[in-house]
């Protein structure tokens, strides 16, 4: 039976976070049934590459890959494949590779976050406990490299700067800015290494195994980058949201935490005394929490925060890497890719309306 136009894409547009609707025309649909095709490729290959003989891995192993999840960077690997050759098997391992580092990435966030819960199941170390959990993620770093070296230098290089990006946005993060450091500028740099290293060698790659013109690779890599910084300030700002049901956690679960977010670094720097004043009531009442006192001590301080001009700053600072990104895809062709990555970075923005 032939897909109708409307349900055509459906699948890739939720993927990716906006309507169907830009899979319009016969062209559009044809790059979505071919990004899907090549999806199912990678989740087969997933569920097989994922499994370890060994019966003490086994379990952990594809643990967070059964828990779900949306494979955003297999599927901008596989749409921006489409410049050149498609669904090439080099094409769908290195989309596999990646969101095997991707998945490995999660296991070890969780342990040093402490996170208690993971795509709606309980984090791998509250299962297995810390050691199991960072190992696993170990495990996954160690198929995705196997999966690379089939491809050559081009594939192993590329994971090995992303994965060494990776390790070193979260040792930074962990550390945080030293003496001389604009606390703002090394937040993005966390941002840019942590999540954006991973989201660009995903846009990249496409290009680069599918045999597109050379030319395409810089600015998708680019764009990728530019995606994940966006993507990880909007987060900032949902985490301050008032509708715990639509962002699945408590507002401010980050701050409570300690963990710095963009619109606390941009309060720290203000020098007006309301400012100043809720910065250091938000950082009396981190340590408090940390000392063991219940988190809602710090309801009020958040919801001025959320109000506050610093929260739609970081707003504006979103949408601006947003719109970098998308002036990256300039050298693209015009056409159902390039519509596609544009609407993807346009629909980051439109978490936070």
């Amino acid at each position: 039976m032939t897909s109708s136009p409307a349900a055509t894409g459906s699948r890739l547009a939720s993927r990716l976070g906006f309507s169907d609707r830009v899979f319009v025309g016969p062209a559009a649909r044809k790059l979505a049934r071919e990004v899907e095709a090549g999806l199912d490729l990678v989740e087969e290959g997933l569920a097989v590459d994922l499994r370890v003989a060994d019966s003490i891995a086994d379990a952990p192993s594809r643990y967070l890959y059964e828990a779900g999840g949306k494979r955003v960077r297999p599927v901008l690997s596989l749409l921006t494949a489409q410049l050149g050759a498609g669904n090439v098997p080099a094409v769908i391992d290195i989309a596999k590779a990646l969101e095997m580092t991707h998945l490995g990435s999660l296991y070890h966030d969780d342990v040093m976050d402490g996170a208690d819960r993971r795509r709606g199941v309980p984090a791998a170390q509250t299962v297995w406990g810390n050691n199991i959990a960072i190992l696993t993620g170990d495990i996954l770093f160690s198929r995705a490299s196997q999966l690379m070296s089939r491809h050559g230098d081009r594939a192993i290089r590329l994971q090995a700067d992303t994965f060494e990006r990776l390790v070193l946005g979260q040792m930074h993060e962990t550390v945080g800015p030293q003496e001389g450091d604009d606390p703002v500028e090394f937040y993005i740099q966390v941002l840019a290494d942590k999540t954006g290293s991973l989201i660009a060698a995903s846009t990249q790659a496409g290009a680069i195994f599918s045999g597109a013109p050379a030319e395409y690779e810089e600015p998708l890599r680019n764009y990728g980058e530019k995606v994940g910084v966006a993507f990880q300030l909007l987060d900032d700002v949902i985490d301050l949201s008032a509708k715990p049901e639509d962002t699945g956690k408590v507002p401010g679960t980050d701050l409570r935490a300690g963990v710095p977010t963009m619109p606390s670094l941009l309060l720290s720097v203000e020098t007006d005394a309301e400012s100043t004043a809720l910065a250091a009531e938000i950082d009396a009442g981190v340590q408090r929490i940390a000392a063991g006192e219940d988190p809602a001590i710090l309801d009020d301080a958040l919801a001025r925060l959320r109000d506050h001009a610093v929260t739609r700053k970081t707003l504006d600072l979103a949408r601006s890497w947003t719109q970098g990104a998308i002036d990256e895809l300039a050298v693209l062709p015009k056409g159902p890719v390039r519509q596609a990555l544009t609407r993807f970075a346009e629909s980051l923005a439109d978490r936070s309306s």
